[in-house]
């Protein structure tokens, strides 16, 4: 098995890159160069997967490939898009406080 086995998958998704992601880190040359490494590296997982396990992963910050085991000899091959966006902001504030709760049978703060 190797990438070429997957050229209808990858094709599918440089194409889906190109026409519709935004990507501020790789340009669609830089992304296909990138996916035909995830997809070998997919293929080397699913290849030394252990006996009970189902698939072959590699991902990076902006694409996963996960090649599944099927009834098939081919296994199935999904290529996602880890869609986020480097202006999100964190929207929980970094301390928490429990509102309500007991703490070995006393009141906390919040209680008073």
């Amino acid at each position: 098995m190797t990438k070429e086995t997957f050229r209808k998958e990858i094709n599918a998704a440089v194409k889906a890159f190109d026409k519709y992601i935004v990507c501020l880190e790789k340009t669609p040359e830089e992304f296909e160069v990138i996916l035909n490494s995830l997809v070998q590296k997919a293929i080397a997982a699913y290849e030394k997967r252990g006996p009970n396990l189902r698939h072959g992963i590699a991902l990076d910050k902006q694409v996963t490939v996960i090649l599944s085991q099927s009834d098939e000899t081919r296994p199935l091959c999904g290529i996602y898009f880890n869609l986020h966006s480097p202006y999100q902001k964190n929207v929980l504030p970094k301390v928490v406080k429990a509102i309500g709760e007991t703490v070995g049978g006393a009141a906390t703060e919040a209680d008073k």
